[in-house]
Formats: structure tokens, C-alpha cells, sequence
């Protein structure tokens, strides 16, 4: 009779490389579905510094009708946001950008002012979950022609792909960057999402990783197991973070 080791699980939290750089969360306080006040942002930030992130990039939303934030709005929370962690002893690198909901209110805003970056020209966009918008290439296109390169935030997590695979390389090659949600390797969004995180990065098609941070929920599910046979191509793009380093 023959015995086979079972692969040994591995937490989420024990695979974050020291020093990551997280370029997706809700941490700035009282300003979209996350982060409720400046406690709860220290709260949130002290566990994921636990786990090995030492760098945040938070991207609050910008969604017509739901999150009118404004660059002006997003910038002096920032800055009150700073003031208060350095008050409490926190003194890593803290910044805000955005992340974007592709419609007809990006494009117009595209064309008027300049977009929060995560960093140079690099900036976080999204889709509804109900469906792609019916501009999306024109969109991706015209950020490219204003100098942008764009980020799309959980692929991974847009049910109306999870049947149509082909739609995520012509996204690739229409010069979308992908950035994988965390939790999804944990089964965190369920099953759908899972198998598509897996055979996303089975394929290279992931740059960068977030931790896309809300609330208390999700700092503790990162000691959930990772549900990856393999986690060689996840922590490769965690590492592609370092990118990001300001």
C-alpha cells in the first residue's frame, strides 16, 4: 500500500512577502463602503501590517451617483487621514488614489482633469459586476492615448467572464494590466471566482495583487488557507508589487 502526503495547506497571511505594497483598499475613513472612521482605519491597518504589508496605496471609489468623490475630496482626506495615523505612531508610507468605475462620467473626467494614480501613470479601474461596459475598449484606448496605463481590479471577480475565458486576453492585449484580489485564492467570493483566480494565474496573466481591504471581515480572512495545488505563480505576483514602491 502506497501513502501520499497530502500538500500542506498554507495561510494567505503567511504567504505575504515583507515589505508588500498593497495598491487596492478602502482605508481612507468615511468616504466610500469602507473604512467607517479613523479608528477603524488603524484597526484595519495594523492587521494587515501583522501580516507583512508595509506600504499602502488606497483607492477610494469613484462611482457616479453612489461615491461622487473628486480628486480634491480624495487628496485632503488623505492628508487629515496621514495627520492623525502619524499621531497614533504610524509612520509607513500612506497614499491615496482611486479606483475608477469605467462609464460615461470617467471618459468626461478623463478629458478634464487629471485621473490619482497609483503611481506614475498607472491607474486602478473597474467594472460593474452586472456587466462590461458598452465602451470598454474605447475607454481602455483612450487612457492609453492620454499617457495612462490601466489597471483592472479583480479581473477575477466578473461573473459574466467566468463563461467567456477568450474575453480576458483581449483584454491583455487591448493593454489592460491585471491585479488579483487576495482573498480570491481562499474561496473568499466563492467557488466561480476561484476557479478563474486559478486558471488566471496559471496562465501569467496576473501583474499585481491587493488586498482590496473594506472592513475587519477581510483582514481576518487572511489567515484563511490559500486553495492554489501551487503557489509558485501567486507569490511571483506578489512580488511584482514592489513596483510600486514610493
Amino acid at each position: 500500500m502506497f501513502f501520499f502526503n497530502k500538500p500542506k495547506k498554507q495561510r494567505l497571511a503567511d504567504l505575504i512577502p515583507d515589505g508588500y505594497i498593497d495598491i487596492h483598499s478602502h482605508l481612507l475613513p468615511g468616504i466610500d463602503d469602507g473604512s467607517k472612521d479613523e479608528n477603524n482605519t488603524l484597526t484595519l491597518i495594523n492587521s494587515l501590517k501583522e501580516y507583512g504589508f508595509s506600504q499602502f496605496i488606497t483607492t477610494p471609489h469613484v462611482l457616479t451617483g453612489v461615491w461622487n468623490n473628486t480628486r480634491a475630496g480624495i487628496t485632503g482626506k488623505e492628508e487629515a487621514t496621514k495627520l492623525f495615523l502619524n499621531q497614533q505612531g504610524l509612520t509607513m508610507p500612506f497614499k491615496a488614489a482611486a479606483e475608477y468605475l469605467m462609464d460615461d462620467t470617467f471618459l468626461n473626467l478623463l478629458k478634464t482633469e487629471p485621473l490619482l494614480t497609483l503611481k506614475d501613470n498607472y491607474v486602478l479601474i473597474e467594472m460593474s459586476y452586472l456587466n462590461p461596459p458598452a465602451q470598454l475598449y474605447d475607454i481602455i484606448f483612450n487612457l492609453q492615448i492620454e499617457g495612462y496605463k490601466p489597471v483592472l481590479a479583480h479581473p477575477e471577480r466578473y461573473l459574466f467572464y467566468h463563461f467567456k475565458h477568450e474575453e480576458y486576453g483581449k483584454l491583455k492585449r487591448a493593454g489592460c494590466f491585471f491585479q488579483l484580489n487576495l482573498l480570491s485564492v481562499t474561496g473568499y467570493y466563492g467557488k466561480g471566482v476561484l476557479d478563474t483566480a486559478k486558471k488566471l494565474l496559471d496562465e501569467g496573466m496576473i501583474d499585481f495583487t491587493g488586498s482590496d481591504t473594506h472592513h475587519e471581515r477581510h483582514t481576518e480572512a487572511f489567515k484563511s488557507d490559500v486553495l492554489l495545488r501551487d503557489t509558485t505563480s501567486l507569490i511571483q505576483a506578489l512580488n511584482k508589487n514592489s513596483l510600486f514602491s514610493y
